[in-house]
């Protein structure tokens, strides 16, 4: 926005001003360069020319910028012609530029570029031309980069862009690098006459001006800039400095400077007051007349006064500006500097409301409205920073006596202001002062019609009456407040003061509260709530203070005579509610009194209707229920409880006084339990299971006592018939058979198979496919088939449920027709077939043929261990023996066969022994069958009054041990150790 060259006039007038000869200095230095050899180059030949003591200078400050070194150019080898302007040139240039006494001022990086410029534009690089090689209209380039016209007409003249032409007072100055030719008038280029030619606006001639700094700051702050930049044209009267410090001092210490002005309103203020200085045309010292002058702030004029032969101007106060500087021309206009800030009405008004205090201070400074003052501290809410705000507000302001009867009317527990001191209290408080403010509008006493409503900050609305010469606000009670002291003017509103404290509907709520007492106070004063009083102590669960509390709630309240019946139906284990003494049955308790309880709402009568349903505090539901007139109540269970005394209002809530205690489901599954017995006790009293009491009592391992306990445990209970049946099988007569230790650990087995803890699965918790782990570990699969549940075992047959469901206590018992047998009793009760290598282990008649499988280590006891089927020809130890015997004295035992051939030798050896695939029984051979073996070579049977194997030698061996079984073939012992020919081969 800065323009850095401000021509004082326009540059044609500069152009003729600049048109000067001066000849005699012009001479004499002639004579001094004519003395001189051309040894000097060009700066050092203008440095010893006094009358180039300008052009030394200017080059000088240029190069102090950095990116300029003209000094150092031109001291060069060139060649350079050089068009040297006098220091009378320069003297006249800058006589014509505002703000320039001297090329000093040239002190900014942006004025000693445009400095470089012009010197730029007086300099022709690569030739030393002569004024007699000049020839007319001939055009050269400057360094600058635009260029120049040579005319020749009685002189050289050098045409530059402007209107004169600068003339060769000395030509042909010889130096080392160049020529210089002598000129009358400082070079201009377009682009620095463009610069001149620009012109500023107005707002630049305010940036350029130091008195005008404030209205500068106004300016931009107002955002006004791109106004007063426009095209115009305008008139502006502009303040001093001293005229906005005067005005900043009249506002006062809020306003130290324009930066103050920070608000929307004050910036728009700001934008006003400018404004009402600039006039839409161009009005010139010589167009002031008297009168009236329109402003660019709409419907607000100045008034052009004549006093005593001059001009002042007259603003909306009572001051006149005085004119202190006339027509500063601008290229969109003109300004005149004024001595004060010029103030449309809104600006005076804005002054006079600075000196006018607020609502708040007003109130600070009347002593009948104090305790009004400390209401609104004590109520913390921000109000006392909210009404020392712009506002607008109306304020209807209570006396000190209005405050002291509101606290007589609260009782004794109100005796300050500072007693309001809970956050409900202070709450209310903030309601109350807030019902006595108007937002928005300062409504003075003429502004007020009878019968108006005025919508206050707490939302509620006051009502006008106008009686006689008196205004009334009516609130929402019965009383109206009289305005004793009306129309209290402040700078942000007025106050009206009154003879009462206005209060809203929750104020008048509030008094009528302190007068009833909660819902424990009245039903401790309630001698028929007695037994509700020592229900809400006995459960201990914060109850009491519960429904102490704020609320709202609506409880039905059962009477003593209803918790009689309540107890008379929990049996003789309940005489009186301190009987509620387990943590199981006092939560019990809290379920059923919290599903009394409605939190959130105070319910009345009127305000319950046919098949309403309520939660409760339990979160379960009660259903209202209205017949001829009454309110009934709705429980989990059938019989419906009955109002008989309906909307006891509590300062908390309602009271429903009801004939019966309301039962939640939890509460009606607790009184079912109570006459439900425990499984063992169900089987106890069932005939068909009394085999089974009996197998409980006679295992005598706790689980007569486990059963009765807690559970809940699933029971699959085997009728007698069952039981009859299990013991036919095990071949005994009745359960005290089961006499011994592992006899009874047997059928401790068993009956923990039958027992499912942790759930009470009910048969429509049971699905096909699924299997349950029994205590005794093991599980039971389920089987449900055209209806029926079948229990599965480890056995091959399943139990059927024939009794499913029957619910007891501590879970659910299912009556099936068969015992149940895990496959550990099985495996005790039926020992499992050994596999061949255990049944050799188990003959000691054999431990020489283990030992020789075990020496051979091929493999053979995990073979002859595995899957089978095979048929073993079995040497005994005497077998053995006389091996060892033929074999000669290097095996005196199996542990000589200890190097690798041996141990090949025998593992041919013994699995020439053993046939693969088949087990064969004595009676399944037949003679001369030929008889594979795993070795590879064939064994033959011979059957001749025995049973005979044939193997590679003279020498038949005898089965003396037939048929023993295994789990995975067939053992024959044998008299003697078979060798196929392959060993007899390596034996010879």
């Amino acid at each position: 926005m800065r323009t850095l060259l401000q021509p004082r006039k326009h540059f044609l007038w500069l152009a003729l001003i600049l048109f000067t000869f001066v000849s005699c200095e012009l001479e004499d230095d002639q004579a001094i360069v004519d003395d001189e050899i051309a040894t000097k180059n060009i700066v050092e030949t203008a440095q010893d020319t006094d009358a180039l003591s300008s052009l030394v200078a200017a080059l000088t400050k240029a190069d102090e910028n950095d990116d300029s070194d003209l000094i150092t150019t031109l001291s060069g080898t060139g060649p350079f012609t050089v068009f040297a302007p006098t220091n009378e040139a320069f003297t006249e240039l800058l006589n014509n530029l505002e703000g320039f006494d001297s090329l000093e001022d040239f002190d900014t990086d942006e004025e000693r570029a445009i400095l470089a410029s012009i010197l730029q534009y007086h300099v022709i690089a690569g030739a030393a031309v002569a004024s007699g090689d000049l020839t007319n209209g001939q055009e050269v380039t400057t360094v600058q980069g635009e260029g120049l016209k040579i005319i020749l007409d009685d002189g050289v003249f050098i045409d530059d862009a402007t209107d004169q032409n600068a003339e060769v007072g000395i030509p042909d100055v010889t130096a080392s690098n160049g020529i210089v030719h002598v000129i009358n008038k400082v070079l201009l280029p377009q682009a620095i006459i463009n610069a001149l030619n620009e012109g500023g606006t107005l707002v630049d001639i305010v940036v350029a001006t130091e008195d005008l700094s404030l209205l500068e700051a106004a300016v931009i702050k107002a955002d006004l800039v791109d106004t007063l930049n426009g095209d115009g044209p305008f008139t502006v009267f502009a303040p001093t400095n001293d005229a906005f410090e005067a005005l900043l001092m009249a506002l006062g210490s809020d306003y130290m400077g324009l930066d103050d002005f920070d608000t929307p309103e004050e910036i728009e203020l700001l934008k006003s007051i400018l404004l009402y200085h600039v006039i839409p045309a161009q009005v010139l010292e010589a167009d002031l007349a008297a009168g009236e002058v329109g402003t660019a702030l709409p419907d607000n004029s100045l008034m052009i006064i004549e006093e005593d032969g001059k001009f002042v101007i007259g603003d909306a106060s009572d001051t006149n500006a005085n004119i202190s500087g006339t027509d500063i021309m601008a290229s969109n206009g003109v300004a005149h500097t004024i001595d004060k800030v010029l103030l449309p009405q809104v600006a005076v008004d804005f002054v006079a409301s600075l000196q006018m205090k607020n609502i708040v201070e007003i109130a600070v400074e009347t002593d009948d409205l104090s305790l009004l003052v400390d209401a609104l501290v004590q109520a913390n809410a921000g109000l006392v920073e909210t009404l020392s705000g712009e506002g607008p507000f109306t304020v209807f302001a209570p006396t000190n006596e209005a405050f002291a009867a509101l606290l007589d009317v609260l009782g004794d527990d109100y005796n300050a202001l500072s007693d309001f001191d809970t956050q409900e209290e202070l709450d209310l408080l903030v309601d109350i002062l807030t019902y006595h403010v108007v937002a928005g509008t300062a409504a003075f006493s003429t502004d007020l019609s009878d019968g108006q409503t005025i919508p206050t900050v707490s939302e509620d609305e006051v009502t006008i009456k106008l009686e006689g010469d008196y205004v009334f606000v009516k609130d929402a009670s019965d009383e109206k407040a009289k305005v004793v002291l009306p129309d209290v003017a402040a700078s942000n509103g007025v106050v009206h003061v009154i003879d009462k404290v206005l209060l809203p509907q929750t104020a008048i709520d509030f008094v009528a509260s302190l007068q009833l007492k909660n819902i424990v106070e009245i039903a401790i004063e309630t001698d028929d709530l007695s037994l509700l009083v020592d229900a809400l102590v006995q459960a201990n669960a914060g109850l009491v203070d519960t429904l102490s509390g704020e609320g709202p709630f609506t409880v039905f309240a059962p009477t003593n005579e209803a918790f009689g019946a309540l107890l008379d139906l929990l049996g003789d284990d309940y005489h009186s509610l301190s009987d509620f003494d387990t943590q199981e049955e006092l939560d019990l308790l809290v379920d059923i009194l919290t599903y009394h309880v409605v939190a959130g709402t105070a319910a009345f009568s009127s305000d319950l209707y046919n098949d309403q349903t309520i939660p409760t505090v339990s979160d379960d539901e009660v259903t209202i229920k209205l017949y001829s007139g009454h309110v009934f109540v709705k429980d989990a269970s059938d019989e419906k409880a009955k109002v008989v005394i309906p909307d006891v209002e509590a300062s908390n809530g309602v009271v429903h006084v009801i004939d019966k205690v309301l039962l939640p489901q939890a509460a009606i599954d607790f009184v079912a339990s109570l006459q439900m017995k425990n499984i063992v006790e169900i089987a106890i009293e069932t005939d068909d299971l009394s085999l089974l009491v009996d197998a409980l009592v006679q295992a005598d391992a706790g689980l007569v006592e486990a059963l009765s306990g807690d559970g809940p445990f699933t029971v699959f209970a085997p009728t007698n018939h069952a039981f009859v049946e299990l013991l036919d099988t095990l071949g005994f007569h009745g359960l005290s058979d089961f006499d011994t230790e592992d006899e009874i650990a047997l059928l401790i087995k068993v009956l923990t198979y039958h027992v499912v803890a942790g759930t009470a699965a009910f048969s429509t918790d049971l699905s096909d496919g699924q299997h349950i782990e029994t205590l005794q570990g093991e599980n039971v699969g389920i089987n449900i088939k055209d209806g029926n549940v079948h229990i599965e075992d480890a056995t091959d047959s399943n139990a059927t449920v024939v009794l499913p469901d029957v619910a007891a206590s501590n879970g659910v018992v299912h009556v099936i027709n068969k015992v149940l047998l895990p496959q550990e009793v099985l495996d005790i009760l039926n020992p499992p077939v050994p596999n061949i290598v255990a049944l050799a282990a188990s003959v000691d008649d054999l431990s020489l043929l283990v030992e020789a499988i075990i020496q051979a280590d091929a493999g053979l006891v995990d073979v002859l261990s595995g899957d089978g089927p095979f048929t073993v020809f079995a040497p005994t130890n005497d077998a053995f023996e006389d091996l060892l015997h033929a074999l000669g004295n290097d095996y005196n035992s199996l542990d000589d066969f200890d190097d690798d051939d041996d141990q090949e030798l025998l593992a041919k050896i013994l699995t020439y022994h053993v046939v693969a695939g088949a087990a064969l029984a004595s009676n399944d051979l037949y003679n001369h069958q030929q008889l594979h073996t795993v070795q590879g070579e064939s064994l033959f049977a011979i059957i001749n009054h025995g049973v005979f194997v044939r193997d590679k030698t003279h020498v038949d061996a005898e089965v003396i041990g037939p048929n023993n079984e295994a789990s995975n073939g067939i053992v024959h012992l044998i008299d003697k150790v078979l060798l196929p020919q392959e060993v007899l081969d390596e034996l010879h």
